[in-house]
């Protein structure tokens, strides 16, 4: 059979309905829990400047109370996706909102909203509204009990790649020497019933290992048969654990939603959707869309392995530099600290002054100025600041910070103007100060 058969031989669609629908329940959560948590007033509302990604200042005009609006009719058009009415022009909206609102600050970075964005253009692409559906009821025409295996597959690849990169990155000392996972879990110490245990050495091995374990054999020990029961049990656990210790939203439960897709497309229509006919056939239907598809399908998975690769080809640790961490996959990886002082020189009268903080950003907004990116951008803030007060100055950023406990070092060179300076989004910026050598020896 070639590629072509294999791809677009029609399976039974059950999975992906279940899966619209719990997606749909979960995206509404989690921008209506956005509004109710006091995420979006901490975040968007009350800061002056949002840290948005470097590029993307034109979304900074979209901040304030508006963002309490913005926010409520994302969750709208999540209750749509989950009822299937107007499928495609619900999900392309949410799409598009969800990543602006990614886009659009920093001081909440999490590798899961960007997951959320891929997730998002996956059932973009995808016929998940044509069963069960308000579509496919107002337009019984677009029923359909089956869909293309390319479905599947396309998730499947997507969240091994994810769960794969999450495991090699914890490849390194400080989780391999248990110095980041005691880290961790020190800050768990009050989270009621398991707190004490998580201070155990027990708890610290065992995070080490299902870590890096768990992350990279869960997708293949699903696809297996023989171990997919015992792993999607034990996922469960692992993902409630993550959920009751860091509180980290939706993405435990839209991780267990995805196993609808490994388990026998039989044994989910009978659990799920007994009135549903179960699609039988091994039809091969060839859509008018293939010649975009394959293409796209070739370009998304080659960005995907690609991205989070990158920092490998940019000088110095990206556990130093930050320099190719976000898009990567590199979660709950290290703990880091850090102080910011900033010290502006009027370059006519040559007076300095140092900057009250508080004048600018709000405390969420402090551990994002410790940050290379985070410290140009704050640098050309005061710049314009002082430059509408009429004056012409330079900027000099004065950061120190701690990585997994170590003592604090300089990060950035104090002798250079960032208020200057271009910032280079694909390579390194070496006015960030290079790691000691002895970055990774035990603390005494």
């Amino acid at each position: 059979m070639n590629l072509t058969n294999t791809l677009f031989k029609q399976v039974d669609n059950s999975s992906l309905v279940v899966f619209r629908i719990l997606f749909g329940l979960l995206i509404t959560l989690e921008a209506w829990g956005a509004i109710a948590t006091g995420w979006v007033r901490i975040t968007l509302v009350e800061p002056d400047f949002t840290f948005n990604f470097i590029g993307f200042d034109f979304l900074q005009y979209l901040q304030g109370e508006f963002m309490y609006f913005y926010f409520f009719l994302m969750g709208l058009f999540g209750v749509f996706v989950m009822l299937g009415y107007r499928y495609r022009l619900s999900i392309f909206i949410y799409t598009l909102l969800w990543t602006m609102a990614y886009l659009m600050q920093k001081s909440s970075y999490n590798n899961h909203y960007y997951l959320l964005i891929l997730l998002c253009v996956f059932m973009l692409i995808s016929p998940a509204h044509k069963y069960f559906s308000l579509d496919a009821k107002r337009n019984p025409s677009i029923q359909s009990i089956s869909m293309p295996q390319w479905v599947p597959w396309f998730l499947i690849l997507q969240i091994w790649i994810v769960y794969t990169y999450a495991s090699i990155a914890k490849f390194y000392p400080d989780w391999l020497d248990l110095t980041f996972p005691k880290l961790l879990m020190a800050g768990k110490q009050s989270t009621p019933i398991i707190g004490d245990f998580l201070q155990t050495h027990l708890a610290h091995v065992s995070i080490k290992y299902v870590g890096i374990l768990f992350d990279l054999l869960v997708i293949p020990l699903l696809l297996w048969k023989r171990t997919r029961l015992f792993i999607f049990i034990f996922s469960i656990f692992f993902h409630l654990f993550n959920s009751y210790v860091f509180h980290i939203g939706i993405f435990p439960y839209m991780s267990l939603a995805f196993s609808l897709f490994f388990f026998p497309p039989a044994l989910i229509n009978r659990l799920f959707l007994k009135r549903k006919p179960f699609y039988a056939g091994n039809e091969v239907k060839v859509p008018n869309y293939k010649p975009i598809l394959m293409p796209f399908a070739v370009s998304w998975f080659f960005v995907q392995i690609a991205l989070p690769v990158r920092h490998h080809f940019i000088d110095d640790d990206v556990l130093w530099t930050e320099e190719g961490h976000r898009l990567s996959w590199r979660m709950m990886l290290r703990s880091k600290h850090g102080v910011t002082s900033m010290r502006v020189v009027d370059k006519n009268t040559g007076e300095e002054k140092w900057i009250n903080n508080s004048d600018y950003i709000k405390n969420k907004q402090y551990k994002t100025i410790v940050k290379p990116d985070g410290a140009w951008q704050y640098a050309q803030v005061i710049k314009e600041d002082f430059k509408q007060k009429g004056k012409d100055v330079e900027v000099f950023a004065h950061v120190k910070i701690s990585v997994n406990g170590r003592p604090y070092k300089k990060l950035i060179d104090d002798q250079v103007d960032l208020a200057s300076v271009k910032w280079n989004y694909f390579g390194h910026n070496s006015w960030i100060l290079p790691r000691t050598l002895n970055f990774y020896k035990k603390n005494k």
